[in-house]
């Protein structure tokens, strides 16, 4: 057996020498390969036959080119080709014969062949060029890979805000994400409202080869378990009141990319036990039909249930959990990474002051070491609310410690009374109260929603435009 240890890892800087398979059936042509090839400075390992060849293949990252002869008895040339092209794209092939035809090199070529060679040779020196010029193909795509993967891991953890930090807990998120992407195996993503799991999910399908295909959501817990089921699996015309025409559901929708199932954990047992089968059998079933579509899709599922104790009180299919939990990843909470609040602070306030047009370019540091104090209950996006809101009331160029909630800054207890009535007319003292009750009313509506402008204004019955109208005029 040749020595097959290895060098350098696929797409890193190329070794010294190009690394050679030969494979041909015939002894004296082995050596002779052998002789031609180590003589011209290549690292040479010769087998009998395509089998051989590829088991070590399993082994050996290191292949530069394989060359084959096209006719031999347990698989062709043709056939290794076939399988190389389908388990290791990255290797060169050059196909070998003393019989050679059109058809064949025709063949040869459309199936990846780098270069096709007849034999006799017209100098030794031409089998030799053309395999240095099929590693340096095989070395420059390689590279261009390289280069490609680290821009797309850069773009997919660094554009998405809550996978912004440097803490130990998101360098250890970043390196799940570069660890998970490759593959096609499940993934489950923990973590309690507002860590940002659907980013960590985005990233995970960009970096991925399913990247072209689409990246499909659903909330598990915002739909009934009727709506849920034909969302997911689709459905037929007349399955239900008011199917009036067939619909495909998102697995079919997300086929060949990527599907998350966010908030998994509150999935109905009726569900739980059809994804289970997509996940086993890899098809779906519509609603009232008796037809299977296979597809091809990458589940994602992200909770911030403790499955383990669900499955402990038989709220979740035990199967179904070993399932998505292939591949783990835990998002910290803000809390957890302090360190990073002061990045994601600024990103924030860039982001909104760009948005609405503010002229508001820093933090005051006593606004900074308030946001750095909060216990953050909904986390990365509570802090976005929260920021954007200091950007809306902010009228100094930066955002102060009376423009935060008063939840995190601590000065609604401080705060006089807004009316003394003996002091003032009817007018004024009118105005004072609304003023009052605007500031109160504000105040209560996003202490609600964690700072959520979106949902207070909707809680207020008010358009949002109209409710940061509010929110500017009482000042918080």
């Amino acid at each position: 057996m040749p020595d097959l240890a290895p060098r350098t890892m696929p797409g890193s800087a190329p070794s010294a020498r190009t690394r050679v398979y030969v494979v041909d059936d015939e002894p004296l042509a082995r050596n002779a390969w052998k002789r031609i090839l180590s003589g011209a400075d290549f690292d040479v390992c010769t087998f009998g036959s395509a089998p051989e060849a590829l088991a070590s293949m399993t082994t050996d990252p290191e292949v530069d080119v394989v060359v084959t002869d096209l006719a031999m008895p347990e698989m062709t040339g043709l056939q290794l080709l076939g399988r190389i092209k389908a388990e290791r794209p990255e290797i060169e092939v050059v196909i070998v014969t003393a019989h050679a035809d059109l058809e064949t090199a025709v063949s040869a070529v459309k199936g990846g062949a780098y270069h096709f060679l007849a034999k006799p040779f017209p100098d030794l020196e031409s089998p030799c060029l053309v395999i240095r010029q099929a590693a340096e193909r095989k070395r420059l795509i390689c590279q261009a890979r390289a280069l490609e993967w680290v821009l797309r891991e850069r773009e997919a953890t660094t554009s998405e805000t809550s996978l912004l930090g440097s803490s130990e807990g998101m360098r250890e998120v970043k390196r799940l994400i570069s660890a998970t992407a490759p593959t096609s195996s499940s993934v489950l993503i923990l973590g309690e409202s507002g860590t940002g799991k659907e980013l960590v999910a985005k990233a995970i399908h960009r970096l991925s080869g399913r990247r072209p295909k689409p990246f499909v959501a659903v909330n598990c817990s915002a739909l009934t378990e009727s709506i849920l089921e034909s969302e997911l699996f689709g459905h037929v015309r007349g399955a239900f009141t008011g199917a009036e025409a067939s619909r495909a559901g998102l697995f079919e929708a997300a086929d060949g990319g990527t599907l998350l199932l966010d908030e998994v954990g509150e999935a109905p047992p009726s569900v739980q036990a059809k994804l289970l089968r997509v996940l086993q059998e890899g098809e779906v079933r519509p609603v009232g039909s008796t037809r299977v579509v296979h597809v091809d899709v990458r589940v994602i599922a992200a909770t911030n249930v403790d499955l383990h104790a669900a499955v402990r009180a038989g709220r979740f299919r035990e199967d179904l959990f070993y399932r998505l939990n292939v591949l783990q990843i835990r998002l910290p909470a803000l809390r957890e990474r302090r360190q990073d609040i002061g990045l994601l602070a600024c990103h924030f306030l860039s982001r909104h002051a760009a948005m609405l047009g503010r002229d508001v370019r820093d933090i005051a540091p006593e606004a900074l070491a308030a946001l750095e104090a909060w216990s953050w209950p909904g986390n990365v996006r509570e802090l976005e609310n929260a920021i954007e809101r200091a950007v809306v009331l902010g009228h100094a160029g930066r955002v102060e410690l009376r423009d935060l909630p008063d939840s995190i800054s601590g000065l609604g207890a401080r705060r006089q009374p807004a009316v003394t009535s003996s002091t003032m007319t009817y007018s004024q003292a009118k105005e004072a109260v609304l003023d009052a009750f605007e500031r109160a009313y504000v105040e209560e509506l996003l202490g609600k929603t964690g700072g959520n402008i979106s949902e207070a204004a909707r809680l207020a019955g008010l358009d949002r435009s109209n409710f940061k109208r509010i929110l500017r005029r009482s000042g918080g």
